[in-house]
């Protein structure tokens, strides 16, 4: 902080290791909301939001943004500040009974920024394809299947992703993260009013925009409440140790409710504007056949560039969108690493330049797992699911529900709430701790229960969200 001293760790056996800070309270917004602005934002919420009732679905994802998402984001940035420190330790710091807690969320972001940067390494391969003019040779049905399957390449590009991302942590938090995100943030945003607008205006889009805001009863039920719960959690970056981390960067004079509040509200900005310009475009490409709105990779890398060539200026919009998901790829996976860079410097006292040195060869190794997994280790699966939808299985589906769910029950009826609320009120009056304290003990553990076990109904094909 500006004004403020760096606080120092000085075990007995190492040098200091000096933490880091942001530069102000809109710095730490940025970065957070930067992290939460990820790929699920941008292709599974239009998917969700389609499916599961439009106007309906949005209206159940704020109103769960508000509390749901609010009471979980508030405990994760408070514990990092309250401890300065990262998910490794921040839950032995508070209790060692449960500092098992802090190892499950550890672990998250190792696995998961492993195949993000797989997936990050995709999106730059399109983007490129885009500059040198490619848009109809990727909009065939090939494509997208016949360059995963390849085993050099799509290395290549993940190790370049990778690299990119290193690059900017290794320059620490106010030159590295916080510059990037004063540049991908305010451009992630124009490029998302520009490209909704453009689908706007196309001839069609409003019967796709009615199809997308209009709340339609017969589609919503309750695997609309469970689909919003699930979207918000894993939009958020929760349990995947980034948010404590970050808190552990914050200013104790910073007000915490309010930049969670400010979080959401960016985090929800983007995901509806995604939603503009995804829905109605393929709603209208597709003939308004709601099946075109397949989830995950099928709809970004298969569906997508094939609306982009059916329309007007569909190279120049085809480029646009890809460098709005390569923004909101690079933002959160540099959250993600340096979560991860945090962790390995407070578990081992490491200075930041060897942390990120071996974290990033971590990376380049650990990667070609996923990768490998559509090429030449195609034939690898468990239970169906390729080794990069295993990771993700893994962390998504148990890690992330699992560390929530445990967290809520420690505050909620072990350590106790007034830890957190202490916390808030350091800064600020706590105007919705009522709220709070009902949603941390008796509302969010069920919630958890019921993402937890959803998630992994759906991994197996048991009930589909």
């Amino acid at each position: 902080m500006q004004g403020q001293a760096e606080s120092t760790i000085t075990p007995s056996h190492s040098k200091p290791y000096v933490r880091a800070h942001f530069s102000s309270q809109f710095a730490f917004v940025l970065a957070a909301a930067a992290s939460a602005v990820g790929l699920g934002n941008l292709w599974r919420f239009p998917y969700l939001a389609a499916k599961y009732g439009g106007g309906a679905f949005l209206i159940t994802y704020l109103a769960l943004v508000l509390t749901f998402g609010f009471t979980l984001m508030l405990i994760e940035v408070a514990i990092g500040r309250h401890t300065g420190l990262s998910a490794i330790h921040a839950f032995r710091a508070l209790s060692k009974r449960f500092a098992f807690i802090g190892v499950i969320e550890s672990i998250a972001p190792i696995i998961i920024i492993s195949y993000y940067c797989v997936i990050g390494g995709w999106i730059l391969k399109y983007l490129i394809e885009y500059v040198q003019g490619a848009g109809s040779i990727i909009a065939t049905d090939t494509f997208f299947n016949g360059y995963i399957s390849q085993s050099i390449e799509p290395i290549v590009y993940c190790s370049i992703f990778a690299s990119i991302t290193m690059v900017i942590v290794a320059s620490g938090v106010k030159k590295g993260i916080e510059r990037l995100n004063k540049i991908s943030m305010p451009l992630l945003i124009i490029l998302s009013v520009f490209l909704s607008i453009y689908v706007m205006l196309q001839p069609g889009a409003i019967d796709g925009l009615s199809y997308y805001l209009i709340p339609d009863m017969d589609r919503f039920g309750f695997g609309t409440i469970v689909a919003a719960m699930g979207q918000m959690f894993f939009s958020m970056s929760l349990a995947s140790g980034v948010m404590i981390t970050y808190g552990s960067y914050m200013s104790k004079k910073d007000d915490l409710t309010h930049s969670v509040s400010q979080i959401e509200i960016f985090d929800t900005l983007v995901a509806f504007l995604a939603g503009l310009i995804i829905v109605p475009s393929v709603f209208v490409f597709s003939g308004g056949e709601a099946s075109a709105m397949s989830a995950g990779p099928g709809l970004m890398f298969v569906t997508l560039p094939k609306v982009f060539l059916s329309l007007p200026f569909g190279e120049i919009i085809g480029f646009c969108f890809f460098a709005l998901v390569l923004f909101a790829a690079i933002t959160s996976s540099v959250s993600i690493a340096e979560a991860v860079i945090s962790i390995f410097g407070d578990a081992f006292r490491w200075w930041r330049k060897k942390s990120v040195a071996v974290v990033w060869i971590g990376i380049l190794l650990i990667s070609m797992l996923p990768s490998l997994g559509y090429g030449a280790w195609s034939s690898v699966t468990f239970a169906g699911l390729t080794i990069l939808d295993l990771m993700d299985f893994c962390v998504s589906s148990v890690l992330m529900p699992l560390g929530a769910l445990l967290t809520c029950i420690m505050l909620g009826w072990f350590v106790g709430p007034q830890v957190i609320v202490n916390e808030v009120e350091q800064s600020a009056p706590f105007k919705r701790k009522r709220l709070f304290l009902v949603m941390l003990k008796w509302v969010s553990p069920v919630f958890l229960v019921v993402i937890l076990v959803s998630s992994c109904l759906n991994t197996f094909g048991l009930i589909s969200i």
